[in-house]
């Protein structure tokens, strides 16, 4: 992705539990979104993929197609709270119980590890400003 189609890095916080997500970029165009983290071999940090507000259950869906890895997929609100939750494999679809505004695909194993699930608030704290 060229640099004009992803901020610097956000640090996401699962804000009930008091855990760490990981560090994560920002897709938040058209083009950036659709490549999302295809052809990655190894995660260095997760993808945030800020959907327009508009957008319905049925188009917060994501495909796992040309996907190397499997991942762990965090579906939330304009709220920022979590309103799904999926660990997908390869080469799968998926569609969130409800409408998401955010997408945050992380290495496989995250929710476990910070016991994330669904209700809870998340946090985005980027350098210079608050993802909105």
């Amino acid at each position: 992705m060229a640099g004009s189609e992803k901020s610097s890095y956000v640090f996401l916080v699962n804000k009930t539990k008091a855990t760490n997500l990981g560090n994560a970029d920002v897709a938040n165009s058209f083009f950036s979104r659709f490549r999302g983290l295809m052809m990655v071999k190894n995660l260095e940090r997760g993808l945030i993929l800020k959907l327009p507000s508009d957008r319905s259950r049925r188009a917060s869906a994501i495909h796992m197609f040309f996907m190397r890895i499997p991942l762990d997929v965090i579906f939330a609100d304009s709220e920022k709270k979590v309103v799904d939750i999926v660990t997908l494999d390869p080469w799968t679809t998926y569609t969130p119980v409800a409408p998401a505004r955010y997408v945050i695909e992380l290495e496989k194993g995250k929710l476990k590890e910070s016991n994330t699930e669904i209700g809870d608030e998340l946090d985005f704290t980027c350098e210079q400003a608050r993802i909105t």
